[in-house]
């Protein structure tokens, strides 16, 4: 995004915001993988049909898509900081309705609290923007980098506070929603040491870049967006319905709590090594390798139900977004100039947690009403990320065979 300054000679700010980030990241970051563990699993104790299980989960994904154009409109107008401190109330009064719907056992009104989550989930997908926002080019990587690591913070800390506050009140998954409120909170007032200078308005006569629909029709655009789309959503797909999976093939919730750990932490720990395989290979052939695990995750969860194969393709799953998001992500920023990075932000945003949204929905159907049994919505669900593979696949192939001048 533009700013009012140029940028600073040292690094000095933009090493505090990167403090500040990965706090966020991790301390924040944490309640999305507490609620992605424990809304459906609370969705299927409130819900009268088990096919809305996951629900709740659809609407978290829902309040993200619909926040994110007018998060990126906000921040673009005031700076990331006022952006942030919007996600983290939202986070606060998404867990709060929630808990409240729990003491009542209203699932319309969990519903509203999972929809106001997320316009935290769309704020915290900006902290690797911002990272960037005041960092010299050298430090910019590195800021990056270190932000994604507060996911592995993230990723140990939210299943531990589920685990922690799954049973620590009388009304189950109660205590997890106060905690949520609790980290958010926390987050209004960490966001109080961020530096975000407010960005330059541009001035008659500058550049304002393509418009969105110009932006969308270039090759190289619309592929990256295809895949991390696709990417995005199967992860998704997947991992919205492995708690009931687990817990329905007669482990426990902490066996659910630590698959969805191991998943996060594969999604994260990658990022080190990402970016130099990248450089390396080719962006093209990292999410080509993404697209291949993430068929691979499919086929290990289709093999059998034991503990053992839900660690293995959620290991797996996690590995292959990591690819095939970040790929896409570094193939998007290469393909727009400055002045559109804002446009170009936030309609991305738009059209992957579209996709999410419906991975989301389809998600519960397909795994509560999909066949007589658990296994049986477990492979449906697997099964059906085979199309979208294809989808995304075929595009990247596409854009390979075309002339560099047409990419």
């Amino acid at each position: 995004m533009s700013q009012s300054t140029a940028f600073p000679t040292d690094d000095r700010a933009a090493r505090r915001n990167v403090l500040v980030l990965v706090a966020a990241q991790a301390i924040l970051g944490s309640q999305m993988s507490m609620i992605f563990i424990i809304a459906g699993l609370a969705g299927q104790s409130l819900a009268s049909n088990p096919c809305w299980a996951t629900l709740p989960i659809s609407l978290t994904v829902i309040g993200s898509m619909l926040s994110a154009t007018p998060l990126s409109a906000l921040m673009q107008r005031y700076g990331r900081r006022a952006g942030f401190v919007v996600g983290a109330l939202g986070g606060v009064i998404g867990a709060s309705i929630g808990a409240y719907a729990l003491t009542v056992a209203s699932f319309p009104l969990f519903l509203l609290g999972a929809l106001f989550t997320g316009i935290y989930m769309s704020a915290q997908g900006f902290y690797r923007f911002a990272a960037a926002d005041t960092a010299s080019e050298a430090f910019r990587p590195k800021a990056i980098s270190w932000v994604m690591a507060g996911g592995l913070m993230s990723a140990v800390l939210g299943p531990q506070l589920v685990k922690l506050t799954n049973d620590a009140m009388a009304v189950p998954f109660l205590g997890t929603y106060l905690a949520v409120i609790a980290l958010n909170l926390l987050g209004v007032g960490l966001f109080s040491l961020l530096h975000s200078p407010r960005p330059r308005a541009p001035q008659l006569g500058e550049a304002r870049g393509r418009s969105r629909m110009e932006l969308i029709r270039t090759p190289r655009i619309a592929v990256a967006v295809i895949c991390a789309t696709v990417s995005y959503a199967l992860m998704n797909l997947v991992m919205t319905s492995s708690p009931l999976a687990v817990v329905g093939c007669g482990f426990d919730t902490s066996d659910a709590a630590n698959v969805v750990t191991a998943h996060v932490l594969a999604m994260y720990a990658p990022s080190f090594i990402t970016g130099h395989v990248i450089a390396r290979i080719g962006v093209e052939k990292v999410m080509a390798l993404g697209l291949l695990i993430l068929a691979a995750a499919g086929a290990v969860a289709m093999s059998g139900v034991a503990l053992e194969n839900f660690f293995a393709a959620m290991l797996l799953l996690g590995i292959g977004w990591n690819f095939g998001f970040i790929g896409a992500t570094t193939m998007l920023a290469g393909s727009h100039a400055p002045e559109e990075r804002g446009r170009m932000q936030g309609m991305n945003d738009l059209i992957v947690f579209g996709g999410v949204t419906l991975a989301s929905f389809s998600s519960g159907g397909l795994m509560n009403c999909s066949g007589g049994s658990v296994q049986a919505g477990w492979s449906a669900v697997n099964m059906a990320m085979l199309p979208f593979l294809v989808l995304a696949g075929g595009a990247l192939i596409w854009l390979v065979m075309q002339p560099k001048e047409t990419r």
